[in-house]
């Protein structure tokens, strides 16, 4: 028996478009994740990006579930002694509504050069218009 090697050439990516008006948050990202993996295809190898792109709108208009928006914080430190720096979830949506999509994306793909690779193929805007328009992106319904 010989070991099947698997060939993945950038072409045959496709290009999903995802609108998340309404959508909860941590239920999207779940999904979208595995698809920037590449899990619903059936040949996914973990070691491989053969994962799909993905355009995301509508990133300001996500839901969340309970009392998140006040209660969950995001945290940066520079480095420096006192350099912690936090926000509420409820700050991030009105300064930067596309980094919570984006920060929860991220933390479900894996923590190495593949990741790193994997969450490039994420676009998120946060109103209606984006720029894709000539890779015509398939519409995609989130379950």
């Amino acid at each position: 028996m010989k070991t099947l090697t698997l060939k993945i050439d950038s072409k045959d990516r496709k290009w999903f478009l995802v609108d998340l008006k309404d959508q909860v948050l941590g239920r999207a990202a779940v999904q979208i994740a595995d698809i920037l993996r590449g899990k619903n295809k059936p040949i996914f190898s973990p070691h491989l990006d053969n994962g799909d792109n993905i355009i995301v709108v509508n990133a300001a208009n996500l839901r969340v579930t309970g009392n998140k928006m006040n209660q969950k914080k995001y945290y940066r430190y520079s480095g420096y002694p006192g350099g912690l720096k936090q926000r509420t979830m409820a700050d991030m949506m009105n300064q930067q509504p596309t980094e919570v999509l984006v920060k929860a994306v991220r933390g479900m793909l894996p923590k190495n050069r593949l990741g790193r690779a994997q969450i490039k193929k994420l676009h998120v805007y946060a109103g209606e218009v984006h720029p894709h328009e000539a890779q015509k992106p398939e519409k995609l319904e989130l379950k």
